[in-house]
């Protein structure tokens, strides 16, 4: 498949708007203002965009919502607080692609009514922070952005807001919550952002990447986009590989491609020789896989078929020498320091996973301990105000499904099993 979220990204002057213009660049949102902002909501429904940023959740249909609600100002606010360990997909695209962005921003406002659009940017981008900034004032020189667009009374302002390197602020409610001013708490829902969001507007929120999509489809149509990729999960995906692998890196892939041919054939097999052990497909907040569960296709709707989530697509490879409980156990730790506080099941619960892991991981491990570490995820899943209380419960489920007798070695031996000592 040709690159077309990467493309171009090899050459040094990639982010500067004169490169991106050779390329053909801000063509489709020329071609995008020639149509009717609803013709552009219908393209993407054909094309059957998803967004990337975890949730899978179809593109067309949350900007459907938006754009019937009658009142104004409507809000566009790219999710670029890319904090999911192991993730780093949008990073490329924000460093190296900016104008790639802010034309699917531009498209995207468009089609939604939206006149002011905001980047949130993880707080640990510093040089994406300069690079966006310099990308948003060429736009603005060259007519892009501006209250006239390209002469046709269009108006898209863009402004780039950095957070405060808050975990939790990759939730669309916190992350509202954060550009407002305030602690990055999750609302309770509904009201959704999609009707009252941003200062109580209109306001969609989409993933960089999901954004990133749109030239794309206006420029091949939702037709023949929705031939990339798999029948439910359409269009080209960017993995990020990590962990014990030979080659790792972002990969541009069709969507539903094998987490088996990612690994093996993309990222170079696993690294030194070893055997692969386990993986989180799609960062440490999807439930992990063992290595016999690993041929299956990586889209939104398979992969919880096979016992775990897509997620973000940041695939964190394993090899035989990892102890997984020390994994879990590292996990737990960054679960309960994320953790916002606003709900007693996630800020109580992760403390408790992260104890009891803690323990066993030390040697101090006792009779009860997976039992009990069973109970309290119980107890946490499903019933927080965001997914991250989900994700930490997800996890530990997903260690005691697959890898329970390591964790009974770890109590019965009273150290870690993969110890050299």
């Amino acid at each position: 498949m040709e690159t077309i979220l990467l493309k171009n990204i090899e050459n040094p002057n990639s982010a500067e708007i004169s490169e991106y213009l050779k390329t053909g660049g801000y063509r489709n949102l020329s071609k995008a203002l020639a149509l009717k902002p609803k013709d552009i909501i219908e393209e993407t429904k054909k094309a059957g965009l998803r967004g990337r940023g975890g949730a899978g959740f179809p593109t067309a249909m949350k900007w459907s919502f938006a754009a019937a609600d009658p009142k104004f100002p409507k809000y566009l606010v790219c999710n670029a607080d890319e904090g999911e360990p192991g993730t780093f997909k949008d990073r490329p695209l924000l460093e190296k692609n900016p104008h790639l962005l802010i034309e699917g921003m531009a498209i995207s406002g468009y089609a939604l009514g939206a006149e002011y659009g905001y980047i949130y940017l993880r707080g640990e981008y510093p040089f994406a922070k300069d690079v966006l900034n310099k990308a948003i004032k060429q736009a603005y020189e060259k007519n892009y952005l501006g209250d006239n667009i390209l002469g046709k009374n269009i108006k898209f302002h863009l402004t780039v807001y950095q957070g405060a390197g808050a975990y939790i602020c990759g939730e669309e409610t916190a992350l509202i919550e954060s550009l407002e001013g305030r602690r990055g708490q999750p609302r309770s829902k509904p009201p959704f952002p999609v009707n009252f969001g941003a200062w109580n507007m209109p306001t969609i929120v989409n993933n960089v990447e999901t954004l990133s999509n749109l030239p794309y489809v206006i420029q091949v149509g939702g037709e023949a986009y929705s031939k990339i990729g798999s029948k439910d999960c359409t269009g080209p995906k960017l993995f990020c590989v990590s962990g014990c692998v030979e080659k790792p890196g972002v990969y541009e892939l069709p969507m539903g491609t094998s987490l088996k041919e990612i690994i093996y054939n993309h990222a170079g097999g696993i690294k030194n020789g070893k055997k692969l052990k386990a993986v989180f497909p799609g960062g440490i907040s999807t439930p992990i896989l063992p290595a016999d569960k690993t041929d299956c296709p990586m889209d939104f709707i398979s992969m919880p078929r096979h016992g775990s989530m897509l997620g973000s697509g940041a695939v964190i490879v394993m090899d035989e020498s990892v102890c997984m409980v020390k994994v879990a156990y590292r996990a737990l730790k960054f679960f309960e320091h994320e953790s916002c506080g606003k709900c007693t099941p996630c800020r109580e619960g992760t403390d408790w996973l992260r104890k009891i892991l803690e323990r066993i991981e030390h040697g101090k491990g006792r009779e009860g301990d997976i039992e009990l570490l069973s109970q309290v995820a119980d107890v946490i899943y499903g019933r927080t105000f965001c997914p991250l209380g989900d994700s930490a419960a997800g996890l530990v489920m997903s260690m005691i499904k697959y890898f329970k007798n390591e964790i009974e070695e770890h109590i019965k031996n009273a150290k870690c099993v993969m110890s050299k000592e």
